[in-house]
């Protein structure tokens, strides 16, 4: 499995935890929803940011 994959699977661990204690605290749904959706976005960018490839340049002689 690749990196991005694994770091997904853990920020969607991460983030059940927290719907799961939002909601045990009395959190309204739609908000715990939108917690979700806003951090799922922001796992998506940090995974490709962190786990991406640069990109190799050919030194020019």
């Amino acid at each position: 499995m690749s990196s991005f994959g694994l770091y997904i699977i853990g920020f969607i661990v991460l983030i059940a935890g927290l719907a799961y204690a939002a909601f045990l605290l009395g959190a309204p749904p739609v908000w715990i929803g939108v917690g979700a959706i806003v951090l799922v976005g922001i796992g998506i960018i940090t995974g490709v940011s962190k786990t991406r490839q640069k990109d190799e340049t050919e030194a020019s002689e």
